[in-house]
């Protein structure tokens, strides 16, 4: 798959084209994909996708925006297994958020990545003051030479399958509910850091994940799968949230304990598969509590494992 960033000033070649934030890349978008993919077979073009970075609502107003669900790198790599042949990131920016929706269309659309065949959501907006929608694209497509089809909205068990529903699931633990929505477990990619060895010392060395934001969508203990460590999956628990024992206002930390092993993860690219959510996190009194806590996780994350009908949860007294 070809990444690229920014708009070219000409198109190389036609493409079919989608666009969108894509953010979870969940079941909505790849029926959307597989939609571009079948029309881009038919055309004989290169499945494009336009994205942008960051996401608008970031950009407008980044104290109220949506958490991300994926970052870029792992939406890139979730893009890449729905088949799509090319990327163009394009730069949310003040300049870019004033484009007017009929020069989105005749510069970006059209002129910049060569759209012969064009995707969206039956509710796309774009442009300044999100003043295009899709009749404006149909409108200006017979004079500009290429064709729109629209979708209607994706839905599962007479859900509207969305970011927002996928958010809500995981703010509330609901992992399996999460899962439907993306037809896959949800998953957290990132490059294994040092950490300050707390976990080493209490006898349950940690892999410690770099996350590339701030404001991860679910927080607590969970049941995982790691993947990127080893021929095939590692079993593991793994803690997401600002450890409040030990740390008083910290940035979020993806900590993974993997069970029965010893080798070296230091620098590895791996993800984190999130199974079930065993608790939220806690504040403990002491680390002596707190060992005592994690040592449970541990027992209760052998027996999810070992017999995944074992989920309630052991707690330290």
């Amino acid at each position: 798959m070809r990444v690229t960033r920014g708009i070219p000033a000409a198109a190389a070649a036609p493409v079919a084209l989608t666009i969108g934030n894509f953010d979870g890349v969940h079941l909505g978008h790849q029926a959307m994909l597989a939609e571009l993919k079948r029309a881009a077979g038919r055309l004989g073009l290169p499945a494009c996708v336009l994205t942008f970075e960051p996401h608008p609502r970031e950009f407008f107003a980044p104290d109220k925006a949506p958490v991300r669900l994926t970052a870029p790198r792992e939406k890139l790599e979730w893009l890449a297994q729905c088949g799509v042949d090319r990327v163009h990131i394009c730069r949310f920016n003040f300049r870019f958020a004033q484009i007017a929706a009929e020069d989105f269309i005749g510069d970006v659309v059209t002129r910049g990545l060569g759209a012969r065949w064009v995707l969206v959501g039956d509710d796309f907006r774009f442009g300044a003051r999100r003043a295009g929608d899709v009749g404006m694209l149909k409108q200006a497509a017979p004079r500009l030479g290429f064709e729109v089809a629209a979708l209607a909205s994706f839905t599962l068990e007479s859900e509207r399958v969305s970011s927002t529903a996928v958010r809500e699931a995981l703010a509330g633990g609901d992992l399996d509910r999460a899962g439907r929505l993306l037809g896959r477990a949800y998953s957290i990619s990132g490059r294994v850091t040092r950490g300050d060895g707390l976990g080493h010392k209490l006898g349950f060395p940690t892999a410690n994940v770099q996350m590339k934001h701030n404001r991860p969508p679910l927080t607590g203990i969970f049941a995982v799968r790691l993947h990127g460590a080893a021929r095939g999956p590692l079993s593991g628990v793994a803690s997401l949230g600002v450890r409040p024992t030990v740390k008083q206002g910290g940035a979020p930390v993806l900590e993974v304990h993997v069970l029965d092993f010893s080798g070296d993860l230091y620098r590895r690219h791996v993800r984190v598969e999130f199974l079930h959510k065993f608790r939220d996190e806690e504040k403990y009194a002491d680390l002596a509590t707190l060992t005592r806590q994690i040592s449970l996780d541990v027992e209760n994350t052998r027996a999810f494992f070992g017999c995944e009908g074992a989920k309630a949860p052991r707690k330290a007294g």
